[in-house]
């Protein structure tokens, strides 16, 4: 499966150069994990925080994860550092977090101590949308208060309506979203569809969607890096 993966994503790679007029060399112009930033790929919710559930009885946390995981492959394909926020279902919380409110406070202020104590830190925080009625569908990308972070988002949702068809527009995120508003470097949230949209959750559990959504995201990493470094360079 790992193999299959792999192979598939370098062919995938190849055509989003040409898709995204990127040259091929461009996607693995890092080497072997180098280069300055290191993007820190968040899965929302897990362990006790399912998130959102779908129609069908699809947790959030499930596919924020399946999605983050790939983005962390593709990334890594094209040399660039990256670090997971959490990398399965499960999550370890502190002794003294015993009620579940309790539990997802220490887990998001886990995930803010990795993003601020990352060097060089971009983040891109992966969840799923969910509405009262089952009309909404599509992706679209939020972004954070700091520098870079909405030139970068409307990269991403460029990105997202070529792969996706979907054609949102980005936003400022709301300053209740904890990790967005404590995170200390440029970031974006992308909600990658809604769970609440039937045909829409039937693309966002399949495989080959969500490898789509992954690469329009590395693709935006790859477009926006050099603006997303030139960031740290002036601070």
């Amino acid at each position: 499966m790992q193999n299959r993966f792999f192979f598939s994503s370098v062919i995938a790679l190849l055509i989003v150069s040409i898709a995204f007029s990127i040259p091929a060399s461009v996607l693995v112009f890092q080497g072997q994990g180098g280069g300055r930033l290191t993007f820190v790929v968040d899965a929302g919710h897990g362990g006790e925080d399912g998130g959102a559930v779908g129609t069908d009885g699809t947790l959030e946390s499930e596919v924020n994860l399946a999605i983050a995981l790939r983005l962390d492959q593709l990334l890594g394909l094209c040399g660039l550092s990256t670090v997971l926020t959490r990398d399965s279902a499960e999550l370890i919380y502190p002794d003294s977090a015993v009620t579940t409110r309790e539990r997802k406070r220490a887990d998001l202020e886990y995930r803010i101590s990795v993003v601020n104590r990352t060097d060089q830190a971009v983040l891109l925080s992966i969840h799923q949308n969910k509405y009262s009625s089952s009309g909404p569908r599509g992706a679209q990308v939020f972004y954070g208060k700091v520098e870079g972070s909405e030139a970068f988002a409307k990269t991403a949702q460029e990105k997202l309506a070529v792969l996706c068809g979907e054609h949102r527009k980005a936003a400022p995120i709301s300053p209740d979203i904890y990790l967005m508003r404590e995170s200390h470097c440029p970031a974006i949230l992308v909600e990658c569809g809604f769970l609440s949209n039937p045909e829409e959750l039937v693309l966002l559990i399949s495989e080959p969607y969500q490898t789509k959504l992954a690469l329009a995201i590395a693709a935006a990493c790859i477009s926006q890096y050099n603006e997303l470094e030139n960031y740290y360079g002036k601070n």
